[in-house]
């Protein structure tokens, strides 16, 4: 029967059940993923409403997803990043858990070592696969909630564990019980789920879930795993790629609550930041990311764009300490070597540079008409202008004005003798052969041979 919603204020159509379909062969969507051309986007413009829940977060999968990309990080070097990333999640825990393996002797020290930091944030969780042995390692790691990877694609039940439908539902119910009667959080890894039946497997199985949720009292979350980056937020794209309708869907057929509700991306079409944000706003709680976005193959969702999407959101930091990301950033390409390209946002040395001499002469007048926001202040970041052979006299005064942390009323203009003492030496450069960006140590010798009194005056300031 219809019931009255206390939400919408409106008669709401009786949910219909959803039943497991234990298919003889497997579903995979050969209209769609025809394996020798692009994946096709596909549409049947059904509209889910925006349900953006009340609150939002984060997750971090650095130490689990991220570190299959990359050389494995010593305990040292993670409890670094831990620290980093309980600032960066700030007093509120917008940076809510981080998970981590379990397979080394490294991993568990590294996860035995940020426990003893005794941070409230992040909540340390692990990742198992769907076996026995798997959860001996979660028993003896003491943590309260553990990843339950739970393939749901007939790509991975058929084609890789060479199982019926029903049979992956049974093994993985049965790991999902001996959590719970360990009084273990579950969360479900739901992967590969946009390539997955939705109907015919992930709501009845997500619907199972739930019932045993209520009936332990322990809350069972589902990770909605978008494993190939195949998910998209066109309005009216069809399922099993639409975010919109994968979120709506487990909330209303499944009746999976917002904070139970985690969406983890890959950004395999370059869709990874706007899928999850899409998944913030159709009512899942949590994002799952990585930090600079390191992970399988193109990786997963980056942690500080996110991060920066929340304040977009939200229109407050929510206690969060972005300048934590430049830290982070820095450790990780000097420290565990980590390649940053340069132009990645928020992270890359050149994000915030700029090298066109019409913007540097902007610059100059006024950061803001050419900086994306206070990069300075919230990422201790501030814009630069690179000198070479394009910028003229506005970027070497900015490079200047920068590179001395000079105040508005002592910074120098395009007029100043120093500015074209320095721009003439640089000239003198390329007119020579050099086609590389001035470096911050030889401009600074120019700037002395300008005249040494001047130099030092400057550093004085530079110094403060």
């Amino acid at each position: 029967m219809d019931q009255f919603s206390r939400k919408n204020n409106v008669l709401m159509q009786h949910k219909y059940h959803y039943e497991l379909q234990d298919v003889k062969e497997p579903n995979l969507y050969r209209e769609i993923f025809t394996y020798d051309s692009v994946p096709m986007i596909t549409f049947n413009m059904r509209h889910v409403p925006e349900d953006m829940p009340d609150e939002i977060w984060m997750t971090d999968t650095t130490f689990r997803d991220g570190q299959q990309s990359v050389s494995p990080f010593t305990p040292e070097q993670i409890v670094y990043l831990f620290k980093l990333l309980s600032r960066l999640g700030g007093p509120k825990g917008l940076v809510r858990q981080s998970e981590f393996f379990l397979y080394t002797e490294n991993d568990q020290r590294a996860l035995r070592m940020c426990q003893d930091l005794g941070l409230e944030f992040p909540e340390i969780t692990t990742w198992i696969r769907a076996n026995k042995k798997d959860f001996e390692l979660v028993k003896q790691a003491n943590v309260k909630e553990t990843g339950i990877l739970v393939s749901c694609s007939d790509y991975h039940i058929f084609n890789k564990m060479h199982m019926t439908r029903s049979e992956a539902w049974d093994k993985y119910l049965g790991i999902v019980k001996d959590a719970l009667d360990m009084g273990i959080r579950p969360r479900c890894h739901f992967e590969d789920i946009t390539r997955a039946d939705f109907y015919g497997f992930v709501v009845p199985f997500a619907t199972e879930l739930m019932k045993l949720s209520r009936e332990s009292g322990i809350p069972i979350k589902i990770r909605a795993c978008d494993t190939m980056g195949y998910g998209v937020t066109y309005y009216g794209a069809a399922l099993p790629r639409s975010v919109p309708g994968i979120i709506y869907g487990l909330r209303h057929y499944a009746e999976v609550p917002s904070e139970q509700l985690e969406w983890h991306g890959h950004n395999d079409f370059y869709k990874v930041v706007s899928n999850a944000g899409a998944a913030w706003m159709y009512g899942c709680s949590s994002v799952n990311c990585s930090l600079l976005g390191i992970g399988e193959r193109t990786g997963n969702c980056p942690l500080e764009a996110m991060a920066v999407e929340y304040m977009g959101l939200r229109g407050d930091t929510g206690g969060m300490d972005l300048t934590a990301v430049t830290e982070i950033a820095d450790f990780m390409e000097r420290e565990i070597g980590i390649e940053v390209s340069p132009r990645q946002p928020f992270v890359g040395r050149h994000f915030n540079v700029t090298r066109a001499g019409i913007h540097a002469d902007g610059m100059l007048k006024d950061e803001e008409i050419y900086n994306i926001f206070d990069t300075g202040k919230l990422l201790n970041r501030p814009p630069l202008v690179a000198v070479d052979s394009h910028g003229g006299l506005a970027a070497v005064a900015h490079w200047i004005n920068t590179y001395f942390r000079l105040p508005p009323d002592q910074a120098v203009d395009k007029s100043d003798p120093l500015v074209a003492a320095v721009r003439a030496e640089v000239d003198k450069l390329y007119a020579n052969g050099r086609n590389t960006v001035m470096g911050d140590e030889e401009l600074e010798i120019m700037v002395r041979n300008a005249g040494v009194e001047r130099y030092e005056k400057l550093l004085f300031r530079r110094s403060k």
